[in-house]
């Protein structure tokens, strides 16, 4: 989650003095501030009048700020549920003048972000908002952690005639999003072939063109669904007909997540999050279906049969994922072992490659789970044989710069 401001910028930000003076008043405040001192000590002009003049005008403007008021002033923030690593997040603010009279040069104020948000853009001011109007701005931040994010609210406030002050803000309301691992673009995912093939569509589900196909119609026999009358064929032979399907049959894959920190830097385990969530992307559109995402921490069943919620559950899983001090293989065995006889598959995404993670096929194999993994590589030139090519019928490297700069992956 966003780390929150220290105390003493909590204190200062909530002050009086500060909610009620513009970017420029405490500009301003803060130069006069630092001069002033100065300028007392010397004694030798009249410098220090013109700072003193300064606060003075800063202190009326705070004076008169109260009668600037944004009288019924409603402001309406929304966010992206989710916002892949690295990319702008759009925060859409929605101003209603709820009040009776005009409000003129309205301005929004941008909450803390915490040490890893990046303030982008605000919008610009808005000149005039009329009784019943609505206007809608947008600002521009950006994220550089995974996880999920709490945006505390934004202030939109009417500024004073000099643009040093400004009256009491109206407020939208907090609001919270998924800072998600970007999404590998994975063209082809060569799994294994399956040694299981599972029905296609939800269990139980009724019978629809997704899930299988018309084979033929057949005589009605006691039983039968009444909506499963095929009239056509009724009419032609004088007796009842009905539809007779074929299911389809299609492979379920577990996509497994390694953690480990111990072989690889943090800029590849964000890049072995990106390919998982790639791969779940690319499987979620084919034939193979995206069943289950395992960390050491969980295994999570995903959506079948729609792509877009399958891979929203992925996402949410990966958002929050962190390094582990090793590889945890029995773990991830431990999780996987419930799940086993549904699966066609396990695609493991590995941050490297050692005994421990061969041991961790060797065993799915022998449960009778096809495998295969994706390991990160660093290496781009030839050098030393990697040794993972022992393994080269189910096991292939992946570039990490290749994932990184956002290459079509044929994997």
């Amino acid at each position: 989650m966003t780390p929150r401001p220290g105390h003493a910028g909590r204190v200062l930000r909530r002050s009086w003095i500060f909610t009620r003076l513009s970017r420029e008043g405490r500009a301003v405040l803060a130069m006069a501030s630092s001069v002033l001192p100065f300028g007392v000590s010397l004694g030798r002009d009249e410098t220090y009048l013109l700072v003193l003049a300064t606060l003075a005008l800063l202190a009326a403007s705070l004076l008169v700020s109260s009668a600037y008021r944004a009288q019924g002033l409603v402001v309406v923030a929304s966010v992206p549920a989710r916002v892949p690593l690295g990319d702008e997040l759009c925060v859409a603010l929605e101003l209603g003048n709820g009040g009776g009279r005009e409000l003129r040069q309205l301005r929004v104020e941008p909450p803390p972000l915490g040490y890893d948000g990046r303030l982008l853009e605000l919008p610009a001011d808005v000149e005039r908002l009329a009784p019943g109007e609505r206007r809608r701005v947008q600002a521009r931040l950006r994220f550089k952690r995974r996880g999920t994010h709490q945006l505390a609210p934004f202030r939109v406030a009417q500024l004073l005639p000099l643009e040093l002050a400004q009256g009491a803000a109206s407020k939208s309301l907090a609001t919270s999003f998924l800072v998600v691992p970007r999404v590998a673009c994975v063209t082809a995912v060569g799994a294994a072939r399956s040694r299981r093939q599972q029905l296609a569509g939800l269990a139980g589900a009724s019978r629809v063109a997704e899930a299988s196909d018309l084979a033929g119609v057949r005589p009605y026999r006691a039983g039968d669904a009444l909506r499963e009358l095929h009239a056509r064929s009724w009419a032609r032979h004088g007796v009842p007909m009905v539809r007779q399907y074929r299911e389809n049959h299609s492979a379920r894959l577990g996509v497994v997540v390694d953690t480990d920190a111990s072989l690889q830097s943090e800029a590849a385990f964000e890049a072995g999050l990106s390919l998982a969530a790639g791969i779940v992307a690319r499987l979620s559109e084919g034939e193979q279906l995206a069943d289950l995402l395992v960390t050491a921490e969980r295994a999570e069943r995903l959506a079948l049969g729609r792509q877009c919620a399958s891979l929203e559950r992925a996402l949410d899983l990966l958002a929050t994922l962190q390094r582990s001090p090793g590889f945890q293989g029995e773990r991830l065995l431990e999780q996987l072992a419930p799940h086993l006889g549904g699966l066609s598959c396990v695609v493991l995404v590995a941050l490297g490659w050692d005994e421990a993670r061969a041991a961790l096929l060797a065993r799915l194999e022998a449960c009778g789970t096809s495998t295969l993994a994706y390991v990160l590589t660093e290496q781009v030139e030839p050098g030393p044989r990697p040794a993972w090519l022992a393994h080269a019928g189910r096991v292939r490297g992946v570039p990490i710069g290749a994932i990184a700069r956002g290459e079509e992956l044929l994997l």
